[in-house]
């Protein structure tokens, strides 16, 4: 059996505070993308996970997010037959589009069907908030606004479609990294969400990514193809999460394509993709697997 799972990107960021319990409080939109990594399961006889995947630069042992997930539900579900999954991958990790939060939802979606283990919507969003906090709003799709740690989800109207011109630079980064340099203490003074103005007006121009300086400050070139974007009449132009790719909106594919090789003319060393956002109901159509 083969499903897919769906990228993201961040329609604005805000780091509201830092938490005593280390990590950040935030605020940020959330987008499925067309973009899609392709995970086939096959049923074994032992108990054993098997994880393998094409991509030699990726760790595809228990340290990653898809083997922890099937191991999460092995431990709320003892005596449940061992699986294989091989994973063919075409959502960059370290870009801030959520490949392996993405992954995770998927497995724990899919091998709760499987497996039989009948546990509720509520109870796979609680195993998988425990693996990341990006991966509960794969349990949804779609537009979401994301609070609390980015877990605490709020579906969205959906009232517009868009291709993306995804940018993606010759390096990923590390999130923890990111956050770390995120200066911001316990009590942060309280300051105008532009995100929930954005959810009153609909104004696109109102978003940002409030990591965009912390990255921006260590690599300017990003700051260049951000403003390049914006010249290319892009809609919308911001780095998804914590980085390092940036994308921008456009109303057309032909629009962002022809974006997308100026680009690629002016910024030699990055990638490009173009893809489409994706509303609720077509993401479940697509990823193959339900509740």
């Amino acid at each position: 059996m083969k499903i897919f799972a769906l990228a993201k990107i961040n329609l604005g960021l805000e780091v509201i505070r830092r938490r005593d319990d280390g990590y950040h409080e935030l605020r940020t939109l959330f987008q499925s993308l067309s973009l899609a990594d392709k995970l086939e399961f096959f049923p074994r006889n032992d108990d054993l996970i098997r994880l393998s995947g094409d991509k030699k630069s990726i760790s595809w042992g228990n340290d990653n997010l898809i083997y922890q997930a099937a191991l999460a539900l092995k431990k709320a579900k003892p005596g449940t037959y061992g699986v294989e999954i091989k994973v063919r991958k075409n959502i960059p990790p370290g870009y801030g589009l959520g490949g392996g939060s993405s992954n995770a939802a998927v497995t724990l979606l899919f091998l709760n069907q499987l497996w039989n283990l009948g546990l509720a919507p509520g109870e796979l969003v609680e195993i998988g908030g425990q693996l990341g906090a990006d991966v509960p709003f794969f349990f949804h799709g779609g537009f979401c606004l994301g609070e609390g740690r980015g877990d605490l989800i709020q579906p969205q109207p959906e009232k517009w479609k868009w291709a993306v011109l995804l940018v993606l630079p010759p390096f990923s980064l590390s999130t923890r990294w990111v956050f770390q340099q995120a200066k911001l203490s316990l009590t942060s003074k309280p300051k105008v969400s532009k995100i929930n103005q954005f959810l009153k007006s609909g104004c696109l121009t109102a978003l940002e990514n409030e990591l965009e300086e912390v990255v921006f400050s260590r690599f300017p070139r990003l700051r260049e193809i951000k403003e390049a974007l914006k010249d290319q009449k892009a809609e919308l132009s911001l780095m998804s999460g914590s980085g390092s790719a940036l994308y921008g909106l456009f109303a057309t594919s032909q629009q962002a394509e022809e974006a997308g090789r100026e680009i690629s003319r002016l910024f030699p060393e990055v990638e490009f993709r173009v893809c489409q956002t994706v509303k609720r109901s077509q993401y479940w159509t697509t990823i193959g697997v339900g509740v």
